[in-house]
């Protein structure tokens, strides 16, 4: 798809994004076609985007005007810039003919050429099949309606709603409402509670498609960094006070992408900030059931405080291919939300809901699949890791997906760069920040195959070899307008 250009960059400012985009005594055109490239995949340079003219840029960068048009015929051969005469030249992502699935972070990719672990996304348990297989047979009853289901389908939220009582939150149907993912019921509570130029409390760092709908809504995020074993409540009730935020967006059940756990004194304490600010907080649940540490769990936040909303989701549990998650509030609450929701869609597919409603049956059985999948793979990257790049240090996580790692030098933008360059996708740790800093971080996933692990850390190990280590402003750490 083509967009249309709109607004532009000017040279000084598309520098600043670029920031140490070479790191070589000679610029080369493939290193700034990569560098553009990652800034597009990334979303600094969102599609639409006119390029500044290529005698501007050449000056700002203080390079040859021909490096600038080579640069660019690489993006347009890759199908990141599109041309018009009189027009100039702007940002674009690839067509779908030219395989758009196999380009960029948050890109899942078909093939097997990239290794993607840009994305802490696992494929789905083999019992899929079945469900859908029996949820097909519960399908016809449907079909004589006319198919809006805005709340959910009931048999659905009934076992949603069992899901939380199992958890030890008492929860009824008529207080869930199924959305289509946790991105997008999250998407919908900002809607209903936030306005735009109001505050949002967030930890730092946090979820990138959290900061993304944040920022989209033109609402602003304020950041509460986060400490080396997760939370300084203490510093989060301050902040509270200080910032009087309209909402705040938490991820306390294995926080990505720390991977820590808040516990249960934790969670009284926040409650009792929450109540004191008079804050509403939406608790990202999405992670919650991939606990590996065979421990007690402490109980959901709507436990300790009627000011949670609970955003859970499908994706990590099951399947992101079902896109299918949910809110938990109050019945009044989701009833607003069922009224609301119809400027944004109507309602969640039916056979999906279906198909989930069986997979919730036999839940304890696939979890457990995947804790132990999730365990193993897990323990397969560590050993990769420290065999291949023992210098870099990270916490062993309670639960989720991932690993948050600290890689020992502020380099972490420009070695994604250099990572697709040796056949492997990696999500910068600036993408997990609010300011673009977090520089020294890099997430990796174990969702992979143990196989297809050791050979991300090895492409990866290469490709560390070739990023330097000197100061400087990298591509995602410069001001961002």
């Amino acid at each position: 798809m083509v967009f249309a250009p709109s607004a532009h960059i000017p040279g000084r400012k598309l520098v600043e994004l670029l920031g140490s985009w070479d790191g070589t005594a000679r610029p080369s055109s493939q290193a700034l076609a990569a560098a553009l490239r990652q800034l597009a995949l990334d979303g600094r340079l969102p599609p639409g985007t006119r390029l500044p003219a290529e005698r501007e840029l050449a000056d700002a960068l203080g390079v040859s005007r021909t490096l600038i048009a080579r640069a660019l015929d690489r993006l347009r051969e890759d199908g990141f810039v599109a041309s018009r005469r009189g027009a100039g030249s702007w940002v674009k992502l690839p067509d779908q003919e030219r395989d758009n699935e196999s380009h960029g972070g948050w890109f899942p990719t078909a093939g097997t050429e990239v290794l993607n672990l840009a994305q802490a996304t696992p494929s789905a348990p083999p019992e899929l099949c079945a469900a859908v297989d029996r949820a097909r047979l519960r399908f016809a009853e449907h079909l004589s309606g006319h198919g809006y289901q805005p709340q959910g389908l009931p048999v659905l939220r009934e076992r949603i709603a069992e899901r939380y009582a199992k958890r030890g939150l008492p929860t009824g149907p008529e207080q869930i409402l199924v959305a289509n993912g946790a991105q997008h019921g999250f998407a919908l509570l900002l809607r209903m509670l936030v306005s735009p130029g109001e505050r949002v409390l967030v930890e730092h760092p946090t979820y990138p498609n959290a900061l993304e709908a944040i920022r989209g809504l033109n609402a602003t995020p304020v950041a509460v960094p986060m400490v080396e074993d997760g939370w300084d409540v203490e510093l989060l009730a301050a902040s509270l006070r200080q910032t009087s935020p309209r909402l705040a967006y938490l991820i306390p059940d294995f926080h990505n992408p720390t991977g820590v756990r808040l516990d249960a004194g934790g969670r009284a304490q926040l409650a009792r900030a929450l109540a004191r600010t008079c804050t509403t907080a939406v608790i990202d649940e999405t992670l919650a059931e991939i606990d590996l540490t065979g421990a007690e769990a402490p109980l959901p936040m709507a436990a300790f405080t009627d000011r949670a909303i609970l955003v859970g989701s499908a994706s990590k549990s099951f399947w992101g291919g079902l896109r299918l998650g949910w809110i938990r509030a109050s019945e009044d609450f989701v009833q607003r939300m069922v009224i609301g929701r119809a400027a944004m869609d109507l309602g969640s597919p039916i056979l999906e809901q279906l198909a989930l409603a069986e997979l919730l049956q036999d839940a304890d059985q696939v979890l457990e699949r995947r804790r132990v999948e999730s365990i193993e793979r897990r323990d397969c990257l560590i050993a990769a890791l420290r065999e291949h790049l023992p210098h870099w240090r990270f916490r062993v996580p309670d639960g989720g997906l991932a690993l948050w790692c600290d890689i020992g030098a502020p380099v972490s933008s420009r070695l994604s760069v250099a990572a697709e360059q040796h056949g492997v996708r990696v999500a910068p740790g600036a993408r997990f920040s609010v300011y673009g800093s977090l520089e020294r971080w890099m997430r990796v996933p174990y969702t992979l195959p143990g196989d297809q692990l050791e050979e991300a850390i090895r492409r990866l190990t290469a490709a560390t070899a070739s990023v330097p280590e000197g100061p400087g402003n990298t591509i995602l750490t410069a001001p961002i307008a």
